[in-house]
C-alpha cells in the first residue's frame, strides 16, 4: 500500500510496522533478535510491528540501524538545496533565517474604515 497524505496517522503507523516486519523476515530475524541488536523491547517491537503504538522517535532509529536501513530515511527527508537564485542572492553562504511576511495594508486588501454588520 503507498503511503499518501490521506491516510491517517494510525493507517500510516500500521503501513510502516508491517514493512519493517516483512523487512525482518527477509531478513530471517526473530522479533527477539532484532530487538537485542536494536537495543530495544520485545514487546516494543511487536507493538511498532503490529500498529498499535508508535515507539519514541529515537527506538525507531534503532531499529532502522539495526535492519542497516538508517541511509534510507535521506530518502524520506532528503537534504534541502537551495535553488540558484537563492545562491545568487546569498552570494553563497546558507540562509539563517526567514525573512516572514508583513501583514498586508487595508489598501492591499481593498477595505478602507472597520467593516460592519449590516442593519
Amino acid at each position: 500500500m503507498k503511503i499518501d497524505r490521506l491516510m491517517t496517522d494510525e493507517t500510516v503507523i500500521r503501513e510502516i510496522g508491517g514493512r519493517l516486519a516483512r523487512i525482518r523476515l527477509d531478513r530471517d530475524l526473530t522479533q527477539a533478535d532484532l530487538a537485542d541488536q536494536a537495543g530495544v523491547g520485545v514487546r516494543t517491537l511487536q507493538r511498532l510491528e503490529n500498529g498499535t503504538a508508535a515507539p519514541q522517535l529515537n527506538m525507531f532509529l534503532r531499529i532502522l540501524r539495526a535492519l542497516g536501513m538508517i541511509e534510507q530515511l535521506d530518502q524520506l527527508i532528503p537534504e534541502p538545496t537551495p535553488s540558484p537564485m537563492q545562491m545568487l542572492k546569498l552570494q553563497g553562504r546558507l540562509r539563517q533565517r526567514a525573512s516572514g511576511k508583513e501583514p498586508p495594508t487595508e489598501e492591499a486588501k481593498g477595505t478602507k474604515g472597520t467593516w460592519t454588520w449590516a442593519e
